[in-house]
């Protein structure tokens, strides 16, 4: 199992607000997000696509997206 992300400013364990979380969606289909079980990446199943989570904050940039296999 991959370790916690750490904030790279307070070293802090970093983890987005699961509310924030509910409200975001995909940018390319407009679906719901899932949280992986790393808690690094934000997946699009109907796009095929994961976001990445960067000290607590979802980059929500399809140019920072990378493909994935569901």
């Amino acid at each position: 199992m991959m370790a916690a992300v750490r904030c790279s400013r307070c070293n802090r364990v970093a983890k987005p607000d699961p509310k924030m979380l509910e409200l975001l969606v995909c940018p390319v289909t407009r679906t719901s997000l899932k949280l992986d079980e790393t808690g690094v990446w934000l997946t699009s199943a109907a796009a095929h696509l994961k976001f990445p989570i960067r000290d607590g904050i979802p980059i929500m940039l399809v140019e920072e997206a990378e493909p994935f296999e569901s």
